[in-house]
């Protein structure tokens, strides 16, 4: 595993994150009342102090009561206002020292507002939804707010029974009290910030496929009157798994579910282990497959490997782009070639000021850097041919298993696996802007 740590401040959002020390582990226990939409939290989280001594740093989180705050079980001085919570240890911890950080706090959770809209958590009619990306995990719990400070996560959640709780990760326990049921969940593998999505709602669960022997379990959580057509929509979800398995390497979690709310959403939203749709996406008629195969793909690209700071997006996004493509290809729909071609005269006809390697804060969410990822992704495969371009995917991800990379270590990676130097593919497709000709699959790609 490489870890590519940013030094200093993310340059997107240099309000968020605190790259003098890291977190190994976050154990969050929540009371949540959907009526009144109403939070109380206590979270202590472990981590470990950088090069330097730590006269004081900071979490992210919104605006809530702060209840206490301890640091080894000391009182500290604390500041919290703008989405900061500046803590100033009684004691300074030393250089590469371990150190523990406990906040309670409590208030009425609310998306953060973003350049995008609101993100984070969400009241919905009746509810919640928590879908983070890039910086909306603050809106619900402390945290070092930057995607490659990766940690386990401990998450423990009481609502009213009537709710059911959905969380990435393994379901430890369910237990009710009098009107009330806490739900525990547990999520080993490292895990962006942004990446821990939740879902409190009144769902029906069900098993998507049968997982067998060393199989990986799929779970729907749906609303009961959606499951006709959600039993359709996502029926090919475990053939989806199977094969990029096959093209990607094994799932890297122990568990994958998916949960659609009864509202709509602009769009699907991934997080580890886990991903959340709107009622929109679930019609019957597998109208949304591809964005299924999306977010089951960002579980390797993005959720396992993860980037080292938000100018490197296209990593998750053109890699899901293209397993897009992949899975058409592979279910008998239209060919990568097809779809690349499409993309191609979509771009041809837009602006072409955006670099995939530092898009801007404005343009990490455009259309185009999607497209242009995966363009860049099928430029790769022509020059490699497919024995080698699947066999370099695979590798990424056990090399980068649970680390946090960049562009300059993908394109690093990727030569290793040319005949030739591929430069000038770089240069044109991920830090040129002007649109390069469509690359063709050759004789080396045995489609």
């Amino acid at each position: 595993m490489a870890v590519q740590q940013s030094v200093g401040p993310d340059p997107y959002f240099p309000d968020n994150g605190d790259s003098r020390y890291r977190v190994h582990r976050y154990e969050i226990t929540l009371d949540y009342r959907p009526g009144p939409n109403r939070l109380a939290g206590t979270a202590r989280i472990n981590a470990i102090a950088g090069r330097t001594a730590l006269t004081e740093f900071q979490l992210n989180l919104a605006d809530f009561k702060i209840g206490r705050v301890r640091v080894d079980g000391r009182q500290p001085h604390y500041t919290h206002r703008g989405g900061r919570l500046r803590i100033r240890p009684a004691k300074p911890v030393r250089a590469g020292a371990a150190f523990t950080v406990e906040v309670h706090w409590s208030g009425n959770p609310k998306p953060v507002a973003t350049p995008w809209g609101g993100i984070g958590w969400e009241e919905l009619s009746d509810g919640a939804l928590v879908a983070s990306q890039p910086i909306g995990a603050p809106s619900w719990y402390p945290c070092n707010d930057r995607p490659a400070d990766k940690a386990s996560y401990l998450i423990s959640v009481t609502t009213p029974s009537a709710y059911a709780v959905v969380a990435g990760g393994r379901l430890l326990t369910r237990t009710t009290k009098a009107s009330t049921t806490t739900w525990v969940y547990e999520q080993a593998a490292p895990t962006s910030s942004y990446l821990v999505g939740l879902a409190i709602g009144k769902f029906q669960t069900v098993l998507l496929g049968d997982p067998g022997p060393g199989g990986i379990p799929q779970h729907g959580h749906i609303p009961a009157h959606l499951l006709p057509e959600f039993s359709r929509d996502f029926a090919r979800q475990p053939a989806m798994m199977e094969l990029f398995q096959e093209l990607f390497g094994p799932y890297p979690f122990d568990e994958y579910a998916v949960a659609v709310t009864e509202e709509e959403l602009d769009v699907p939203v991934e997080a580890q282990g886990l991903s959340l749709f709107g009622s929109n996406h679930v019609d019957g008629a597998r109208g949304s497959e591809r964005l299924v195969a999306h977010e089951l793909a960002h579980q390797w690209f993005g959720n396992c490997v993860s980037i080292a700071d938000w100018r490197h997006i296209w990593l998750n996004e053109g890699f899901a782009k293209y397993a897009e493509w992949l899975w058409s290809e592979r279910s008998g729909g239209r060919s990568a070639q097809q779809l690349a071609a499409v993309a191609h005269r979509l771009l041809s006809t837009l602006p072409q000021d955006l670099r995939l390697a530092d898009p801007g804060r404005k343009s990490m969410f455009d259309d185009r850097l999607y497209e242009r990822g995966g363009l860049t992704l099928h430029a790769v495969r022509c020059a490699l041919g497919d024995d080698a371009f699947f066999l370099m995917l695979r590798s990424w991800v056990r090399l980068h298993r649970n680390g946090s990379v960049t562009t300059s270590v993908f394109t690093a990676h990727v030569a290793r696996f040319a005949d030739e130097p591929l430069d000038g593919l770089f240069k044109a497709w991920v830090y040129g802007a002007v649109l390069p000709p469509l690359p063709m699959l050759g004789s080396r790609a045995a489609v």
